[in-house]
């Protein structure tokens, strides 16, 4: 019964709030539509601010991992890491989830098909990107749209928290599926 509400209300979700902001905001009489236009032409302005960060920061992922870096870096950490119980299978994922969103998808899709979605792994990795974050790329955008250079000690903090929740990810899942 439960599953049913929560299937039905899903499938409505989208269309009822799509209707209900211009229906809310025409009844407080804001116009709608020129409201949207001018956020999304600032939309673009920001869009285009922030393109020359973008670009670095990609090009900056796609030397570090086709050096041979990446692969540097997780043979440095893997013993480390399997001291600590974590998988050598979901050290990739760990090293690329802060720095590239569609890099650790692709990674966390290679071992769901590996291992399975029901796997243990595949549970750790589905957890590990619902818990952590594309930490550089939040970093490059943000701080590029509204022009901050020195980010002080908000890359320590948003790389601490995805490590911790890497392992506690690891921790609830081999808790709750083991």
């Amino acid at each position: 019964m439960f599953a049913e509400i929560c299937r039905e209300l899903s499938i409505w979700a989208i269309p009822v709030i799509l209707l209900l902001i211009p229906l809310i905001g025409y009844l407080r009489k804001v116009h709608v539509y020129e409201a949207f236009v001018d956020g999304a032409a600032e939309g673009f302005k920001t869009a285009i601010r922030i393109m020359p960060f973008l670009v670095a920061m990609m090009v900056a992922i796609n030397v570090f991992r086709a050096s041979g870096a990446m692969d540097a870096v997780i043979t440095l950490i893997s013993p480390l890491l399997s001291l600590l119980g974590v998988p050598a299978e979901l050290v990739p994922l760990a090293v690329m989830r802060p720095l590239s969103g569609t890099g650790s998808l692709g990674l966390a899709t290679e071992i769901l098909n590996t291992f399975g979605p029901d796997s243990l792994w595949g549970r750790i990795a589905s957890t590990v990107m619902g818990s952590t974050d594309t930490t550089f790329y939040i970093l490059t955008v943000y701080f590029g749209a509204v022009g901050i250079r020195k980010p002080r000690y908000s890359v320590f903090v948003g790389l601490l928290g995805d490590l911790t929740g890497f392992f506690v990810s690891i921790y609830i899942c081999t808790k709750v599926f083991s």
